[in-house]
């Protein structure tokens, strides 16, 4: 099966500073972005008081913004009520940037703490405005009248967006049921911040091994290893910390089965140990609060509500593609689990096969079916080479220039660099790219791309600043960063992303973005890009004799680019198919998601082998906030949009392919 890659597209986050007066007319968190580049964020003086007084001030701005255009005694126009409701929030939106910096890039438990507090009163602050009456009113009054009267296609698109908006987050509710509605909103906003405070806490756990521990693995990781423990405070240990970045190449390469099964059982538990980071009852009140609420809006299941505005439209479309791509992709993992049966039965290793030993085997298999090894294809994937590949691409496709930027650009970790970003044939400055590539302690894992300022022409933006955020094993002092074929897949979709939001340009805010089915299309072609010609022969070198990569590995990574996938696709349809089970089953008063889990991967034969990408108490795409639920089939539905749109440029002959 073809390998469908993910990523996240959330919240942004910052540093600390030490302990300012968090007086109002000198807190950096509320002002303007200044400085060069017309204006960045000032991540270089972030802190939690200053935060708190930046949110409380910013959220009372607001709420007088609100209230002056509801109660405005002239008639609603396009103009005074939709514009100026969209325009609305300036201050708070640059807020929450940093709020969500620390959030996503620099979490603490001093900012766990906050972000508590913080959470429900953000929830309860938008659920108030989202169920104005009166400002709903001008609202619904406009969207009348432009049905019978349109709009130019760009205001009347703002126009539906708006009234959509009001609409499904209960703003044609009754009083009582507009305040349950708000309280379930406040609740739901302490369980998130409970789930993904739970599993960050989770990945902060290490495994600590010693040298005769270490058979099998590559030295890279093992220097990689021994910095961890150091910077653990372990100096002359090595460490496995709890993150993807550390857990994948062990049970990769790790010879030692008991150490194998140790690593993925921490990794994969995450959420579900019974104990105070226990996931389970909240993502059982998550779902009941989710159902109680769209019920309040007489829709059947949460999917229900989610889907109406999404490209599947329905729960029965979305499931209907991913038991189609099912079939294929667990034939394939039977496939895949004989041949790594066969290879452990020839070794005398006496064992069947099982999850933890996945990697291992079919990393063997690679190299006898297609003599190919991972540690061989490394060398040439540096990442400051790839980097300029990625350049490379973004000039070739969108006339962009990346310069490193020349003026001082505040950064809220000194791992983060910047780079100008130029129209190549016109001199125009678009924008800033920051690059924030290395796993920490209180940075979620994963990787995704965000924008700290979107080009909005209403809001007089001219000029971007997006990033990308990955979780790479930093190297020791002196050492190559190398990525697998795989992350470097990643890094590209990623950056797919980022040249989105340099490319893009919207009239209004409520324009900016697009559907979520829909947002991971561009970037799945765009990680193309990678295995072309030009790419390979200009930027895939090796990082210590600069020479290219040889013709004969070019073919072997070619041959084997569909190796594996089975496993890849696998993991993760059972993600997606468990989201979408969840919020379409009305069935929510004894629901239990360890033994729901269990049901649900039975029913549908998911092969012992093989387990979801993202067990259901860590997967924070649909329990830590709401923008991937119900949605995450989403991925599915872009990469088919994705074939679609290659076969038509001619990349590829036959669409069976891409399920072969």
């Amino acid at each position: 099966m073809k390998r469908i890659y993910l990523y996240f597209i959330p919240y942004v986050f910052f540093i600390g500073c030490s302990d300012p007066k968090p007086n109002t007319e000198a807190n950096p968190l509320l002002a303007p972005y200044t400085g060069a580049y017309q204006g960045v964020p000032s991540f270089d003086q972030m802190s939690i008081p200053w935060l708190r007084v930046a949110l409380e001030n910013s959220m009372v701005t607001h709420k007088k913004e609100i209230t002056q255009l509801s109660r405005q005694s002239a008639p609603p126009t396009f103009e005074n009520t939709i514009v100026a409701y969209d325009n609305s929030g300036r201050d708070l939106n640059r807020a929450l940037t940093y709020y969500s910096i620390y959030s996503s890039n620099l979490s603490s438990s001093e900012f766990r703490t906050f972000k508590k507090e913080f959470a429900p009163i953000i929830a309860a602050h938008y659920a108030e405005i989202l169920q104005n009456t009166a400002l709903f009113d001008r609202i619904k009054f406009i969207h009348t009248q432009t049905q019978k009267t349109p709009l130019d296609s760009v205001k009347q698109r703002a126009v539906h967006l708006i009234y959509q908006q009001f609409e499904m987050s209960g703003a044609n509710l009754a009083s009582e049921q507009k305040k349950r509605y708000k309280e379930i909103q406040a609740e739901l906003s302490k369980l998130y911040t409970s789930f993904s405070d739970n599993v960050l806490a989770d990945e902060e756990k290490f495994i600590l091994v010693n040298k005769r521990e270490l058979d099998g693995l590559p030295d890279s990781y093992i220097s990689s290893l021994a910095q961890a423990a150091k910077n653990l405070g372990k100096e002359g240990h090595y460490a496995i910390p709890n993150t993807r970045s550390f857990v994948e190449p062990l049970l990769k390469y790790s010879s030692l089965r008991h150490l194998r099964k140790r690593v993925w059982l921490n990794y994969y538990s995450r959420g579900d140990n019974d104990d105070i980071h226990d996931n389970n009852k909240i993502i059982s009140k998550i779902l009941k609060l989710r159902h109680e609420r769209v019920q309040l809006m007489g829709y059947t299941n949460y999917a229900e509500w989610r889907l109406q505005n999404r490209m599947a439209k329905t729960s029965k479309n979305a499931l209907e593609l991913l038991q189609k791509v099912w079939s294929y992709s667990i034939k394939k993992v039977d496939e895949e689990v004989a041949e790594m049966q066969a290879i452990a039965t020839e070794q005398k290793h006496n064992i069947q096969i099982k999850p933890w030993d996945y990697r291992y085997y079919s990393e063997i298999v690679r190299k006898n079916k297609y003599n190919l090894d991972s540690e061989l294809v490394k060398p040439y994937l540096e990442l400051n080479q790839l980097r300029e590949a990625m350049f490379y691409v973004g000039g070739e496709l969108f006339d962009f220039e990346f310069k490193p930027a020349k003026k001082p650009v505040p950064v809220f970790h000194p791992s983060v660099k910047v780079w100008e970003v130029y129209n190549r044939n016109t001199s125009q400055f678009v924008g800033l790219w920051y690059l924030d590539p290395y796993a920490r302690k209180g940075k979620r894992s994963g990787a995704w791309a965000t924008t700290y300022r979107a080009r909005i022409h209403s809001l007089g933006h001219k000029s971007v600043l997006a990033s990308n955020n990955s979780n790479f094993v930093k190297p020791a002092p002196g050492e190559p960063v190398l990525l697998s074929w795989d992350d470097a897949t990643t890094l590209f979709h990623e950056f797919g992303h980022a040249l989105h939001f340099l490319s893009g340009q919207a009239v209004y805010p409520i324009l900016n973005g697009g559907v979520r089915d829909y947002t991971e299309f561009q970037s799945q072609l765009l990680e193309r890009w990678l295995s072309t010609d030009r790419v390979i022969s200009q930027f895939l070198k090796h990082h210590k004799t600069k020479k290219s990569m040889p013709k004969v590995l070019i073919g072997k990574i070619k041959k084997a680019s569909t190796f594996n996938q089975g496993f890849a696709t696998t993991e993760y349809l059972a993600s997606a198919i468990m989201d979408m089970e969840y919020h379409t089953t009305s069935d929510l008063e004894q629901m239990n998601p360890r033994s729901f889990e269990k049901e649900v991967m039975t029913k549908w034969g998911l092969p012992e082998q093989v387990v979801m990408r993202h067990r259901s108490t860590h997967f924070g795409h649909i329990f830590s906030r709401e923008s991937y639920a119900a949605a995450y089939y989403g991925y599915l539905w872009a990469d088919v949009l994705t074939a679609d749109e290659m076969l038509n440029m001619g990349f590829i002959q036959d669409v069976e392919k891409i399920l072969s």
